[in-house]
């Protein structure tokens, strides 16, 4: 009896440490991203554990190859080894016993982008679509009375005004233009909140302070500054930089661009980071005569754009691979940046920590400043550092986007992939 016992126990026991691991591999394989990309002429594995087994589409054989690279028998994990083959959409499926679909991969054969990694200091200027309400206020009227026509017109803070009565603004002095010819007449304003566009009216009240008609808000229709070129495409003549969006400082709303530009910069101060005081790099730069390129999107992975011809001669780096997602891994890597007048510098970093995403997000990994001369200069990752490229084994990886307020030798990065994803996509 007492053998019977032991059995019994030793058999249950089994029987968990089996329903534990199917269950374990089963979330496993359904909580794998659904799409995998694979570089033509590369491959990737795919381990896939007893009862589960691996099956391809037979019609695709000419996009992908998959095989088992086990050759012990008695194991219950095998590898497949996705071969790339040609560009193009495959298929493969995880079955339960050979028999059951459990889960469908979709397979993206695709070749290796090149990018040109930048690093080099860039002045931003960006004009706003229409302007940007930062402040809605009460006005006293002529006749002392107290009024609030913008606040009564469902106009908030973070709205954006792109018209009124039909008319196009342009900036905020064009809203005072337009309303002074109007004066008390009612209006219509097509205004935009969240990327929906709607339609309110509202009566402009003539002011005593200054007699001139007035809606109670104020506005700003650009802003400006400095930041870094993350890439540049030498084929589209594309770039992407910051790695961020750029918001109103205070509406913390993505500026929707109208017009935008980019210019060559030339660095004049650091002001070095501190624990709970992030540094900032400051420049010079001038519209006249060092445009390099035209803003078209800011959105929150970045800003985007085409860089000017005449731009590429002036860039000394050459193309090279982007490394995906997946590829990123734990340890050294060096970023480009510029610290000094307008010189791009290759320093030393160590990726720290690698997030698992699978769906875009600006911090993507955790990144720390180990070039002791990068740290003398200034104090680690500062303001104007946002787009500074990573690379790490020969690829382009990803971007500096924010620093650690209490600890500026740290900061987030974002993958590259990210970045390329969204360069076309205003959201």
């Amino acid at each position: 009896m007492g053998r019977l016992k032991v059995s019994k126990k030793f058999v249950a026991l089994f029987l968990i440490l089996i329903l534990l691991s199917f269950t374990i591999q089963t979330n496993r394989i359904l909580f794998h991203p659904s799409n995998i990309k694979i570089v033509k002429g590369e491959n990737k594995n795919l381990d896939i554990t007893f009862p589960f087994s691996l099956s391809t589409n037979k019609e695709k054989d000419n996009v992908i190859e998959a095989s088992s690279n086990n050759t012990d028998s008695i194991s219950l994990k095998k590898t497949y080894l996705l071969n790339g083959i040609d560009t193009g959409k495959a298929e493969i499926q995880i079955k339960f016993l050979g028999l059951i679909p459990i889960k469908n991969y979709n397979i993206d054969v695709i070749d290796r982008p090149e990018l040109i990694p930048g690093g080099n200091a860039i002045g931003v200027r960006l004009n706003t679509r229409g302007v940007l309400v930062v402040a809605v206020t009460d006005l006293i009227g002529i006749d002392n009375e107290r009024y609030s026509p913008a606040k009564d017109a469902g106009i908030k803070v973070g709205d954006s005004i792109i018209e009124i009565d039909g008319i196009k603004v342009n900036d905020a002095e064009h809203v005072v233009k337009i309303l002074n010819e109007i004066k008390d007449k009612k209006v219509k304003i097509l205004v935009q909140r969240n990327k929906a566009e709607f339609v309110t009216e509202a009566k402009p009240i003539q002011c005593i302070q200054d007699n001139s008609y007035r809606l109670g808000i104020w506005v700003r229709d650009k802003t400006s500054g400095i930041g870094t070129l993350t890439y540049l495409d030498k084929n589209s003549g594309k770039f992407g930089a910051l790695g961020h969006g750029i918001v109103d400082s205070d509406t913390g709303k993505l500026l929707s661009v109208d017009k935008g530009k980019i210019m060559s910069a030339k660095i004049s101060k650091i002001e070095q980071g501190k624990k709970g005081s992030p540094g900032e790099i400051r420049g010079v730069f001038y519209e006249a005569n060092n445009i390099a390129g035209d803003i078209t999107l800011n959105n929150s992975f970045g800003i985007f754009g085409t860089v000017r011809k005449e731009y590429f001669d002036t860039i000394n780096n050459k193309p090279i691979p982007i490394g995906f997602k997946e590829e990123v891994k734990e340890g050294k890597a060096y970023i480009y940046t510029t610290v000094k007048d307008n010189k791009v510098e290759k320093f030393e970093v160590e990726i720290v920590k690698v997030q698992p995403q699978t769906k875009p997000d600006q911090k993507s990994m955790i990144i720390r400043v180990t070039d002791k001369k990068l740290l003398e200069m200034t104090g680690g990752i500062v303001q104007g550092m946002s787009g500074s490229p990573i690379i790490q084994d020969g690829k382009l990886i990803g971007a500096i986007t924010h620093v650690f307020v209490n600890d500026p030798t740290k900061g987030y990065g974002i993958f590259i992939e990210w970045m390329l994803e969204h360069q076309n996509n205003p959201r």
